[in-house]
C-alpha cells in the first residue's frame, strides 16, 4: 500500500491536461528568471526608426537564392532626393541567425557579468557612403518607441508571473494562520477573525484593489510600486481562503492526537501549525493555485489603468495599455501579445489547479 502522498503523486502525472500545465508553466518561469539570456535585446534597447515595425521572421531564401543558416535582412536608413529619412530592408546583405549570440552586456539575475545570449543575429555592415544599416529581428514586432515586443515579454514574465506567486505565496500564509487561530480557539477570537474577514468579502474585489492602492504614494518607483502591489493583492484574497480553514479546523480540532498534543504540554501554537494546519494542506494548496490567476489579472488591471508597474519596467498589464486604444489595436494588432501570454498563464494555471484537486480528492485515489 503506498502512501496517500505517493498516491496523490501518481494521479496527478496521469492528468495529461495538468502536466502539459506544468510543462507551460516551467517555461514561463524559466523565460521570467532567464530573461537576459532569452530576450535578444534589453527591454528599454530602443530604436525609434523602427517604430510600430511589424513582426518578422527569419528567412531561408531571398531572391539571391537558397540558404541553410536562417537569416534577415538589415534595415537600410538613408536621405532620399526629398530629404526625407526612409527606411527599407537591403535585400543584398544578410544577418545570419545564431545561437549563443554575443550582445551587449548584462548582469544574469542582476549578480553574473555575461554577454551570451539565446540567440541572436550577425551585426550590420559598415557602409562608406554614410547609409545606416540595422540588424534588428523582431519576432512579435515592435512598440511605439522601436522596442522588441517579444524581449519585453520576456523581462514582463519577471513581473506579472512572480507578483501572481508570491501574491499568492501571502495570502495562504495569512489565511492559513487566520483560520487556523479562529477554528481552533473559538469564541469571542473567532468572533472578531470572522468579522474581520465578512467585512473583507463584502467590499467588491476591484474597487478595494483601487482603495488600497490610492493609500500608497503616486512617486513610487518601481520596486516600491512592486511590493505595494503584492502587498494589496495579498490583502484583498486571504478571506476566503481564511473562511475555509476556519471551518475544516473545526471539525479536527477534537481529534484525539489534538488532546494527546496538548496533554504533554505544546502550546496552542505549535498544535496549530504542527497538527492541526496540516490537515488543511491539500485543499489550501490547491485553492492557492486556483487563485493565482486572480493575482496577474489583478497587476495586469492596476498597470493598465495606469497604477501598477510604470514604464519603462515592463509588465504584461503595462503593455496592453496600448491595447485599449481602438485605433493602435486596428493598426498594429500585435501590441495583443501580452494578453496572450496572459491567457496562456491563466489557463496553465486553472489546469494544474484542476489536476491538484482531483489528485488530493480521497474520493477519486485509485489504491494499489
Amino acid at each position: 500500500m503506498r502512501s496517500p502522498l505517493r498516491v496523490s503523486l501518481s494521479n496527478f502525472l496521469g492528468h495529461r491536461l495538468a502536466v502539459f500545465g506544468l510543462i507551460v508553466l516551467g517555461l514561463l518561469y524559466f523565460v521570467a528568471i532567464f530573461a537576459d539570456f532569452v530576450a535578444p535585446y534589453h527591454y528599454d534597447d530602443q530604436n525609434r526608426e523602427l517604430a510600430w515595425a511589424p513582426p518578422s521572421f527569419p528567412k531561408f531564401s531571398d531572391e539571391n537564392g537558397s540558404s541553410v543558416r536562417p537569416f534577415i535582412h538589415p534595415i537600410r536608413t538613408f536621405i532620399d532626393d526629398d530629404f526625407n529619412i526612409q527606411t527599407k530592408p537591403d535585400t543584398n546583405v544578410r544577418c545570419y541567425l545564431r545561437f549563443f549570440h554575443q550582445g551587449k552586456p548584462y548582469k544574469m539575475l542582476g549578480l553574473i557579468p555575461m554577454q551570451t545570449r539565446l540567440f541572436g543575429f550577425d551585426d550590420a555592415p559598415v557602409t562608406s557612403t554614410g547609409d545606416t544599416y540595422v540588424s534588428r529581428f523582431y519576432l512579435l514586432g515592435s512598440d511605439i518607441s522601436g522596442r522588441c515586443m517579444f524581449s519585453r515579454i520576456c523581462y514582463g514574465a519577471r513581473v506579472s508571473m512572480s507578483i501572481g506567486l508570491i501574491g499568492a505565496s501571502i495570502v495562504f500564509v495569512i489565511g492559513m494562520l487566520v483560520g487556523g487561530i479562529s477554528g481552533y480557539f473559538g469564541g469571542w477570537t473567532d468572533d472578531i477573525l470572522q468579522r474581520l474577514c465578512e467585512l473583507m468579502m463584502l467590499l467588491p474585489g476591484f474597487y478595494l484593489l483601487l482603495m488600497l492602492r490610492f493609500l500608497f504614494r503616486a512617486d513610487m518607483d518601481s520596486v516600491q510600486v512592486y511590493f505595494a502591489v503584492v502587498l494589496i493583492l495579498a490583502l484583498v484574497g486571504w478571506a476566503p481562503l481564511a473562511r475555509v480553514i476556519r471551518g475544516m479546523v473545526l471539525s479536527v480540532r477534537s481529534n484525539d492526537y489534538i488532546q494527546a498534543a496538548r496533554a504533554v504540554g505544546q502550546t496552542d501554537m505549535a498544535i496549530i501549525i504542527k497538527h492541526v494546519l496540516p490537515n488543511t494542506l491539500s485543499y489550501a494548496i490547491v485553492a492557492v493555485t486556483l487563485a493565482i490567476p486572480g493575482y496577474i489579472l489583478g497587476e495586469s488591471a492596476l498597470s493598465i489603468l495606469g497604477l501598477g508597474i510604470m514604464e519603462p519596467i515592463p509588465s504584461w498589464g503595462n503593455m496592453l495599455q496600448k491595447a485599449t486604444e481602438l485605433s493602435e489595436l486596428e493598426q498594429h494588432p500585435w501590441v495583443l501579445w501580452p494578453g496572450v501570454f496572459i491567457f496562456i498563464a491563466i489557463m496553465a494555471f486553472n489546469l494544474v489547479g484542476d489536476g491538484l484537486r482531483d489528485a488530493f480528492d480521497p474520493k477519486l485515489r485509485k489504491r494499489d
